[in-house]
């Protein structure tokens, strides 16, 4: 296995890996800064108002989006063991 093969396995798996985890954390990100300016308006400083939001929503969206995750993890994993003759024949 010479190293652009292995690159491109490490680069498929490192994007596999962000676009599953996307969906959590752009929903983190978008109901952090809308507590972080509830809290800002109404000047109420609470450390813990915002884990309870923060948590329903990666709850929802891994609910939401657990077919398309667990497909595109299938595929990833399914390509990457097809590709196991190849690694054997770049050696």
């Amino acid at each position: 296995m010479d190293l652009s093969f292995a690159t491109e396995i490490v680069n498929q798996g490192v994007k596999v890996g962000l676009m599953i985890s996307s969906p959590m954390l752009i929903g983190a990100l978008v109901i952090g800064i809308l507590v972080s300016i509830f809290q800002a308006v109404t000047q109420i400083n609470e450390q813990t108002l915002s884990f309870i939001p923060k948590i329903v929503i990666i709850v929802g969206a891994i609910v939401i989006f657990a077919p398309w995750m667990s497909d595109t993890l299938t595929t990833y994993t399914r390509d990457l063991i097809v590709s196991i003759p190849q690694m054997v024949m770049h050696r």
